[in-house]
């Protein structure tokens, strides 16, 4: 494969990407066909020294993915990281895609526990007006107790969410560096 079928090969495995980052990433391998080509490697020889162009493109773009989600953990940045690091083998579906899921649900069923315990006096009231002779003291004060326990939940899950956020990106870091070239990078 010559310089020109492998930048093409290359680019056409970046197109996720934003087309400045694309341009960024395709000038940083025309100088290395360059400083390649100087030192008197053919460009065959340099090709097959950077190895496969989409394995690279695919390193490449989780490594994107992972900045953005540095730069801000929203939750679609943070769903594009994960599928661009799974896309990187498929042994990363098993690693990557059950701890994701799992912490998925801890933090989803979370935040349902809270924001139902915040709702039961209004659904206890609700309650209330379409059948009146249930009405009973202790069961709108424990309603209330109820809600003041779901704000607890939810303030602690704020604080959870926003740690497992920052774990598993790290947890992902950790896996890019571990498909590139193991510990090495570390």
């Amino acid at each position: 494969m010559n310089k020109e079928q492998f930048l093409a090969k290359m680019n056409d495995a970046l197109k996720r990407l934003p087309s400045t980052e694309r341009e960024d990433i395709l000038q940083d391998f025309r100088e290395h066909f360059e400083v390649g080509l100087s030192e008197g490697n053919s460009e065959e020889e340099i090709a097959k020294g950077l190895g496969s162009p989409h394995q690279i493109a695919k390193e490449m773009v989780a490594s994107y993915r992972l900045e953005q989600v540095e730069e801000s953990a929203s939750t679609g940045n943070v769903l594009r990281a994960v599928w661009a690091v799974i896309g990187l083998g498929f042994f990363n579906l098993v690693i990557v895609l059950g701890p994701f899921v799992a912490l998925a649900g801890i933090v989803f069923s979370g935040w349902a526990a809270g924001l139902g315990f915040i709702l039961t006096p209004i659904l206890y009231l609700l309650n209330v007006v379409i059948y009146p002779e249930i009405f009973a003291w202790f069961d709108l004060f424990f309603a209330l107790f109820l809600s003041g326990l779901g704000i607890f939940i939810a303030i602690g899950m704020f604080y959870v969410t926003r740690w497992l956020f920052k774990g598993f990106v790290k947890y992902l870091n950790f896996n890019v560096r571990m498909v590139k070239g193991g510990m090495k990078h570390a």
